[in-house]
């Protein structure tokens, strides 16, 4: 089969790889009709680089129609048409009866004390092959994978995967008040879906900030009040504060994360572990890492005192610089984490209707062939093009 797989910093390439097999009685092998490129992929392309190994399978958005079933598996059959979540979860270990299907109990990758495997998402979560592929391993078969109807195109359900549970988790954590106002820092692909999902939900308020004209553009569109961080720069906290009584918004999203713009030192520090051997620099950012903080200081600085922080924008440092004084003196509330897939389905598949309202049928940007998939990894990372969700055909 071909497969996009990681070479290097910035150096991804489709090989060609043995087609996957069943390798435990509950697999399931999916054959692959469209799969996402996400943000936190470029953090692969960028950063994560010690934590992989040359010819790694990256995605974990995936699509398809399943292919083959072991013998164990019960209630999914050959033809049918499922979406897998980004989180490889059993379904019935304690984690996942509490709705916690990224810290799944049978799939903790234990030996790098983290949470649930990925697929397609480093040795940190696994190794586990990914979906950016033409075909794919699916374990746990007959609780994994979600079963969507035939008939809508793809897209109608492929961002079930990920980017929808994820909005929905970071609009949940973020407990926007009645009433209240939401800012999203960041209007990628989380960021705007987190912002028609709180106008979907019922928040008439919502801020989206961000430095790119099509982002920006798009989430005015559907009636967000936006904000440019280039044309307001250090006066940015001030317009949020104008907007909202002089208090900051009862809730922000950070739906940026560890590569945000306008942080020189960390940015800095970033490219300098990536010049050392793999296995110094993975030794470093376990113990040392620093993220770009600043989307995460600018939600400290909007958020009103008593409000909440929701983080949905992947971070991975480990001796960051968090201003706590601040954060306790606000009497600030923070959630974050790994969006939990399944615990949020039966709430969003009900929405993903002809009516369409979260916009789901055109909120891809462009549709690529999976074999032009390097050079999308280098446009979307660059914002060129007005790409803000790219989604590969195998």
């Amino acid at each position: 089969m071909k497969a996009l797989t990681w070479h290097g910093k910035r150096d991804v390439r489709v090989d060609t790889h043995p087609d996957p097999v069943i390798q435990d009685p509950t697999d399931a092998v999916i054959r692959v009709t469209s799969t996402g490129l996400c943000g936190s992929d470029l953090h692969l392309y960028e950063v994560f680089g010690p934590f992989l190994t040359e010819g790694d399978i990256l995605g974990h958005e995936p699509m398809g129609v399943v292919e083959e079933v072991g013998p164990g598996v019960s209630s999914l059959k050959v033809g049918e048409r499922v979406v897998v979540p980004f989180n490889v979860s059993c379904g019935d270990c304690f984690m996942c009866g509490q709705g916690l299907h990224s810290q799944c109990e049978t799939t903790q990758v234990r030996d790098q004390g983290m949470g649930a495997a990925l697929f397609g998402y480093t040795k940190l979560y696994g190794g586990v092959p990914g979906g950016q592929a033409e075909f794919l391993r699916v374990p746990f078969a007959d609780k994994l994978p979600i079963k969507v109807p035939e008939g809508p195109a793809d897209d109608r359900f492929l961002f079930l995967s990920d980017v929808l549970p994820t909005a929905w988790q970071g609009v949940e954590y973020a407990a926007v008040p009645p009433g209240g106002t939401l800012a999203v820092i960041g209007l990628g692909p989380i960021g705007e879906m987190c912002a028609r999902v709180a106008q979907h939900r019922g928040v008439e308020n919502v801020i989206g900030i961000d430095l790119v004209d099509e982002r920006l553009a798009r989430s005015a569109a559907r009636g967000v009040h936006t904000l440019d961080v280039r044309e307001l720069g250090n006066d940015l906290g001030d317009a949020v504060r104008d907007l909202t009584n002089g208090r900051g918004a009862d809730s922000v999203i950070d739906a940026v994360g560890m590569e945000a713009h306008g942080a020189p030192v960390a940015g800095l520090a970033q490219r300098a572990v990536g010049l050392l051997p793999d296995a110094a620099a993975a030794k470093i950012m376990r113990t040392a890492g620093v993220d770009r903080l600043s989307a995460l200081r600018l939600a400290i600085d909007i958020v009103r005192r008593g409000g909440t922080i929701s983080l949905v924008g992947v971070y991975g440092g480990m001796t960051d610089p968090i201003p706590m004084l601040t954060l306790f003196d606000k009497q600030v509330q923070l959630r974050m984490g790994q969006a939990n897939v399944h615990r949020w389905v039966p709430d969003i598949l009900p929405l993903l209707t002809d009516d369409d309202p979260l916009g789901v049928d055109t909120f891809a940007t462009h549709t690529i062939p999976l074999t032009d998939a390097p050079e999308a990894y280098n446009m979307f990372q660059r914002k060129e093009s007005g790409a803000i969700k790219v989604v590969f055909k195998p």
